[in-house]
């Protein structure tokens, strides 16, 4: 794939969903809790429908959603890894060694100590679980548009992608195994690897196959493709969104303040970690236009496999898989926030 075709695949402009998508998540939010009331013999049908512990209609809906995204990385970018090591190396730093932990010791102070008493006893513990799942999958597709509106390098962005998708395949399950447990949290082990295999390694082979088998065609091609994807998986995230609030709708209507409890350790970890990056890189001499996006990498997070991952080891009616969307439901302005913050401190930075 030439630079030319890198650079216009990293610099998307952003699209009237994704800029919406807190709007579309709340949506979501009230048309799921009310079909889940009004129809709720055909929820629990699609919850039940599992084989494996894999619910059927949720895995065909993160397939969807994720292997469109996963069709935008180029393997190739890796060898621009180099180009840019310090703000690699910090990038990856914050996203493996200290996002995950970030958020175990967020959650445990918030969740399972400051704001216990006003959420349900039985689920602490799956709110908890849910919250590192969240922090342990670094973002992937909103990544690029999020380096687009701070001017970011794109062969940076693309490649650090790249190198974070290869890190998921080996350091998710791991990392999460080892948080779960360090929580007090039973660990299921067959269940999480299946989920790794399901939901990371199958759909990025299968989105890198079909990403050589269009590339043939040339990078036109794969734009074309890209925007016919788009509307699809778009449609399969609302889709999840709907059951799964169907599912939670009657202990979400019976205590609705659980959603802000979990989103303020949700947004105190964004802030370190993209602060945390920022500093970093400021201190090690690494340019603006790659410490910026090194800072947004280093917030966002992987929410669909998040999601896909809860529902997976606890199932739709759990609080791990509230504590993900609640993720889902702040991503947009709070990322928005932190672009504001980098753009407008750059004279700072370059002093």
């Amino acid at each position: 794939m030439s630079d030319s075709s890198v650079t216009t695949a990293a610099r998307p402009a952003m699209s009237l969903f994704e800029r919406y998508l807190t709007i579309w998540v709340a949506l979501c939010i009230i048309a799921g809790i009310v079909l889940g009331q009004t129809l709720p013999g055909l929820f629990h049908a699609l919850g039940a429908a599992t084989i494996a512990e894999v619910n059927l209609p949720v895995a065909a809906l993160i397939w969807l959603m994720i292997v469109p995204m996963l069709l935008k990385i180029d393997p190739a970018a890796l060898r621009h890894v180099g180009r840019h090591w310090r703000g690699m190396v910090t990038t990856v730093g914050v996203n493996w060694l200290v996002k995950p932990f970030s958020m175990a010791f967020l959650a445990w102070v918030f969740i399972a100590h400051l704001f216990r008493p006003w959420l349900p006893a039985d689920q602490i513990t799956s709110y908890t679980a849910g919250l590192i799942l969240l922090a342990a999958a670094p973002c992937t597709a909103m990544v690029f548009v999020w380096s687009n509106l701070v001017d970011g390098e794109p062969h940076f962005t693309l490649s650090q992608i790249a190198l974070n998708d290869t890190i998921m395949v080996v350091a998710f399950a791991p990392i999460v195994g080892f948080l779960l447990g360090l929580s007090a949290i039973t660990v299921p082990w067959n269940t999480l690897l299946l989920s790794v295999v399901l939901y990371i390694v199958v759909p990025l082979i299968a989105a890198q196959i079909w990403r050589r088998l269009v590339l043939r065609g040339g990078a036109a091609a794969l734009a074309r493709l890209l925007a016919h994807l788009a509307p699809v998986s778009i449609a399969a995230l609302l889709a999840t969104l709907v059951l799964l609030f169907g599912l939670q709708g009657t202990a979400i209507v019976a205590q609705p303040e659980i959603i802000l409890l979990l989103a303020v350790p949700i947004l105190a970890q964004v802030y370190f970690n993209a602060g945390l990056a920022y500093l970093v890189n400021r201190a090690i001499g690494t340019e603006w236009c790659v410490a910026a996006p090194s800072a947004l990498i280093g917030a966002s997070n992987f929410f669909e496999l998040a999601v896909a991952a809860a529902i997976a080891l606890f199932g739709f009616r759990s609080g791990a898989a509230l504590a993900t969307v609640v993720g889902v439901l702040v991503e947009v302005p709070v990322m928005l926030s932190i672009v504001h913050i980098v753009r407008r401190t750059r004279a700072w930075y370059e002093a």
